[in-house]
């Protein structure tokens, strides 16, 4: 009877779309205590008379970065500039064979000079560091920060570029062929991370 049932739940999971190879690997509660946890080591590194910015690398990095900014706003007591970075005509793979149609562009938002800022570029996940490097490349196209720091929700194995986050949310131990996928209520209506 029980066998029954279980094979029923695995037929409407399935049917209604749910992975069941998917591990949930971070809830929501542990996501807004990783950001909490990086707001308070970024300002025990960080002078209070530095000008800190935060730049998320769209789309999922953006979200990440508009909390954190928050979360340092409100304990700096005053407004931390928050913006959005489109790193696609920086990409590598732009031209690839592999990359199918053209790109999907959208706008960089960042309404600030970052000349002389700290700037705390936010990204999902890092793993091979390519998204990193074109978030670099496009950063110093847009003026010279003091200093560049990566903040990152997830790290997993697989570095093609001798990249390192400063600030790691999750060390994630993913095997080859398996992805990580963030999911936060602004764009997915909830907050998880899965490996799938």
């Amino acid at each position: 009877m029980a066998d029954a049932i279980l094979m029923r739940l695995c037929r409407l999971c399935v049917g209604k779309g749910f992975n069941l190879n998917m591990k949930v690997i971070l809830n929501s509660e542990q996501i807004e205590r990783i950001l909490d946890k990086q707001a308070r080591h970024i300002l025990s590194d960080v002078s209070a008379k530095v000008n800190i910015a935060v730049i998320g690398i769209r789309s999922r990095g953006e979200i990440l970065a508009q909390r954190l900014a928050g979360k340092l706003s409100k304990k700096l007591k005053k407004e931390v500039p928050c913006g959005t970075l489109d790193i696609t005509l920086y990409r590598d793979d732009l031209n690839s064979p592999r990359a199918g149609a053209g790109p999907h562009v959208r706008t960089t938002e960042i309404g600030f000079d970052i000349t002389d800022k700290l700037i705390i570029l936010y990204d999902d996940v890092l793993y091979t560091g390519r998204s990193t490097r074109a978030a670099l490349d496009a950063l110093i196209d847009l003026g010279r920060p003091k200093a560049i720091k990566l903040a990152v929700l997830v790290e997993r194995a697989g570095r093609e570029f001798p990249i390192q986050a400063d600030y790691v949310g999750y060390k994630a131990d993913v095997k080859q062929g398996k992805s990580v996928q963030v999911n936060l209520v602004e764009s997915d209506g909830i907050d998880q991370v899965i490996i799938e």
